[in-house]
């Protein structure tokens, strides 16, 4: 019997050398490319990361002295009936109608003469790259339309449709520009183009969906995550826990001094290798669901005949105005104007009824709930989401069966919820007491949904932040938390090739 329990004993420390080698060779590669290119990310996003001159565009008060038709001159002008929307523009010494087709293309009409501008939204993107950069002088090497997302235009950049500008530069630099509401999108130089084909290929590993597609890189990716887990804990369990069962390595061997190493530095940094597989895991499943927040946008035609009262009549305080657009809710039409904050005077986001002039009490926050609405509950036809609120499709975390809660303004962005990543400010925040806590997003200044966090998306959002990113660590500044992530995969990254080597020595 005590032989039997002992061939059993040496069968299992057998079969667990065996398992954990074989499972660690299993992921050796991947762990290579996933560190050496999370080795990258902290050069080129923080400490070799690209300068750019102009992050925004500073918005000046409109001169009002370039304003010599209104907008229904314009429109009478040009024989246009019906369109989506408009606001100012000032570039090249000039004050423009920036106006929305019904076809959704931009047109840029003269402030003054009323003439339409030729290939005006190209010349506006040329000139917003150019101010961006503070370049005046380098030749354009190409300008196009982007509709999609691209390897050099990621997802987290999230406006559609943008230009890109190309210049004729040693960086070669690509700018990318969202007219429609003068934003920088992103910028590339060759250096950030390199990078971001490495890191798509080497930790994302978009060369697998390109040859097949999305569910498959998912499973593949997830698959090697768990199996690098086994790997972790195999390896705490035969070198931390059941150590002093094993055979020790002979010393003074190579096989000796590589295994003692290979032990030491594994169990230091096995958490470590734990929570970046989990995190990677966990990111890359939540990734299975295509998102389409870019597309949510509402943008409803609007008549001439709605327009009553001439916008250069509505007595705005025009030291302060910073622009003026349109909106159409509840079968109203409004015109939205957006005052700079002054010394005495904050941020401001006002409506006045297009029909009679009157203001429209708590209007933004007004114009909010209603896109909220709209959104929800995806109707097209009409302009009264509320009406079609609550049919029998409806789960208990849709928020047309809940309670709005909470209302709030941010004007900027916050680590714990909505983050740099979602791009648009200033937000109205609208928290509803669902089941899942669903928080809403609302960017009111171009009528979109800016982001929508339920339970599940703060549980994925956390774990990547804290577990793959380390931001536990952002009290000691992003260099010292990039350091520490630097750190973190090479001592990971030098564990798997102790283990590659004790495989070849034997």
């Amino acid at each position: 019997m005590n032989n039997k329990t002992s061939n059993f004993k040496q069968s299992i420390k057998r079969n667990m050398y065996k398992w954990h080698r074989t499972i660690g060779l299993i992921t050796v590669i991947p762990v290579i490319f996933w560190t050496l290119s999370g080795l990258m990310h902290p050069f080129l996003s923080n400490w070799f990361k690209p300068q750019i001159a102009h992050q925004i565009l500073v918005q000046k008060p409109i001169d009002k002295g370039q304003i010599k038709l209104t907008l229904q001159d314009v429109l009478l002008k040009n024989n246009i009936q019906e369109f989506k929307n408009f606001r100012i523009v000032n570039f090249d010494q000039q004050t423009y109608y920036q106006l929305k087709s019904i076809k959704g293309d931009l047109q840029y009409f003269n402030t003054t003469t009323g003439i339409v501008l030729s290939n005006g939204d190209e010349r506006y993107a040329e000139y917003l790259a150019r101010y961006f950069i503070a370049d005046r002088s380098s030749k354009i090497k190409s300008i196009t339309v982007q509709t999609g997302f691209s390897q050099q235009y990621k997802y987290v950049n999230r406006y559609l449709p943008v230009w890109k500008v190309s210049f004729n530069r040693k960086d070669a630099m690509d700018v990318y520009v969202e007219t429609a509401s003068s934003q920088l999108a992103t910028f590339n130089t060759d250096a950030r183009k390199t990078f971001l084909w490495l890191f798509d290929n080497f930790h994302s590993w978009s060369f697998l969906e390109a040859i097949s597609n999305n569910t498959f890189k998912t499973c593949v990716m997830v698959v090697l995550l768990s199996i690098i887990t086994l790997s972790a804990l195999s390896g705490i369990l035969i070198y931390g826990v059941l150590w002093k069962k094993f055979k020790k390595p002979k010393q003074g061997s190579k096989i000796g001094f590589l295994r003692l190493y290979h032990r030491q530095i594994g169990i230091c940094i096995s958490l470590l290798t734990l929570t970046f597989a989990f995190s990677g895991a966990y990111h890359v499943m939540n990734k299975l669901n295509t998102n389409t927040i870019q597309n949510v946008v509402y943008q409803p035609n609007i008549n001439l005949s709605e327009l009553k009262i001439p916008n250069n009549i509505l007595n705005l305080d025009l030291d302060r105005l910073n622009n003026i657009s349109l909106v159409k809710f509840k079968k109203q039409v409004y015109f939205q104007v957006f005052y700079n904050k002054t010394e005495d005077m904050p941020d401001e986001i006002i409506y006045i009824n297009a029909k009679d002039s009157s203001k429209l009490n708590n209007g933004n926050l007004e114009y909010a709930k209603f896109l909220a609405n709209k959104f929800e509950n995806k109707s097209e036809d009409t302009d009264e989401p509320e009406m079609e609120c609550c049919t029998s499709n409806v789960t208990e975390n849709d928020i047309c069966k809940a309670k709005l809660i909470k209302t709030s303004v941010l004007y900027k962005f916050d680590d714990r919820e909505y983050g740099f990543v979602f791009k648009r400010l200033p937000v109205v925040k609208l928290t509803y007491n669902t089941p899942n806590h669903t928080n809403l997003y609302i960017d009111t200044k171009t009528s979109r949904l800016a982001a929508k966090i339920a339970d599940a998306d703060r549980y994925e959002g956390y774990s990547f932040a804290f577990l793959h990113k380390f931001h536990y660590l952002d009290w000691a500044g992003k260099n010292f938390r990039d350091f520490f992530i630097l750190l973190a995969a090479l001592l990971i990254l030098t564990v798997s090739l102790l283990g590659l080597m004790i495989f070849i020595k034997k």
